[in-house]
């Protein structure tokens, strides 16, 4: 199952990518999805796509992208109109706090979906001290806690109801 799980997500990106629909393309992103899933199976279990189709996965992948989109959206407007009116003070800097996401997957998801909205980059991250470093725009007022909830803490949240993983409580 983890060579179908893998060539089936390659097959999804290859057809995302190409987005021709001629027999041609069709059979030889078969065949490189097939390759690549041989290839990368002995790597670790993957949740094949087939998982979406869950009710509960499927609402809460839908609340996640639904979440990122907004937010990315209206951080670009905010962006657009601090460099269109220069004069507005920009109180930017680096903010360390703290996560829930512990696997390799949960951070990389949280790091790239949290950089989608431009008010706050992942810079760094100590994993031995379950901490992010974001370069933020607008420095959250606060302790460490209140940033994690105004900046990773939604993300967090939704993807691991995605995962279908509880958030602990600190």
């Amino acid at each position: 199952m983890r060579v179908v799980a893998v060539a089936t997500w390659c097959y999804l990106v290859w057809v995302a990518l190409s987005w021709t629909a001629t027999v041609e393309f069709a059979v030889a992103g078969l065949l490189v999805s097939l390759a690549v899933g041989l290839a990368l199976s002995p790597l670790g279990h993957l949740p094949g796509p087939w998982t979406l189709l869950r009710p509960r996965r499927a609402a809460a992948v839908l609340a996640l992208g639904t979440w990122v989109l907004v937010h990315s959206t209206a951080s670009s407007l905010r962006l657009a109109a601090r460099i269109w009116t220069p004069r507005r003070p920009l109180a930017s800097g680096m903010v360390i706090v703290p996560t829930r996401a512990r696997t390799d997957a949960e951070l990389a998801a949280v790091g790239i979906l949290t950089s989608l909205v431009v008010d706050s980059q992942l810079v760094d991250l100590a994993r031995a001290d379950d901490e992010l470093q974001f370069h933020v725009l607008q420095a959250p007022a606060g302790g460490a806690e209140d940033a994690r909830r105004a900046i990773n803490g939604p993300v967090e949240r939704l993807l691991l109801g995605a995962l279908g993983r509880r958030e602990e409580s600190t």
